[in-house]
């Protein structure tokens, strides 16, 4: 199919910031689907406050899979949200199947928002120059990550 949408970046800055948004889709689909297997599956003492909180990354992580697939469209880029491509592409570290304690989904879920803000701020370099308006989305998107990493990490001490 020919371009349907068109941008007044140019093709460069198009490929750069559709490669950073396309990224960012297929880790916040992951981030999300593991932080809902995590949520099915926790069990301890701790269960209900981590329960909760898995939840409320769930909605941020699903909430910012949608602004960043919303972006790429708007330049141009069509995201790919498809199973496959999330299993191929992902940059989070997944997660075990079965029951898992409230401690090692704690320390799941932290390794796993690591990996996503890691990938996500090498998206906020390389968009700088290329696509500032791409770049201020990822800013915010990995901002919020960082502030519940924070949280979660707070949980292990």
């Amino acid at each position: 199919m020919a371009q349907p949408i068109t941008t007044a970046l140019d093709p460069e800055q198009q490929r750069i910031a559709g490669e950073a948004l396309r990224g960012t889709v297929v880790d916040l689909i992951d981030l999300s689907l593991i932080a809902k297997q995590a949520h099915w599956n926790v069990i301890g003492p701790r269960f209900r406050t981590v329960h909760l909180a898995l939840d409320e990354l769930v909605a941020a992580a699903r909430e910012f899979t949608d602004s960043a697939a919303e972006r790429a469209t708007s330049i141009g880029v069509s995201p790919d949200g498809r199973a496959r491509t999330v299993a191929e592409q992902s940059g989070a570290e997944g997660f075990a199947a079965g029951w898992q304690r409230d401690d090692d989904v704690v320390e799941a879920i932290t390794t796993n928002l690591a990996a996503v803000i890691r990938r996500l701020r090498q998206r906020v370099d390389v968009t700088e120059k290329a696509d500032p308006v791409s770049q201020d989305l990822l800013i915010a998107i990995t901002a919020r990550l960082e502030q519940l990493h924070w949280m979660w990490q707070a949980q292990l001490s």
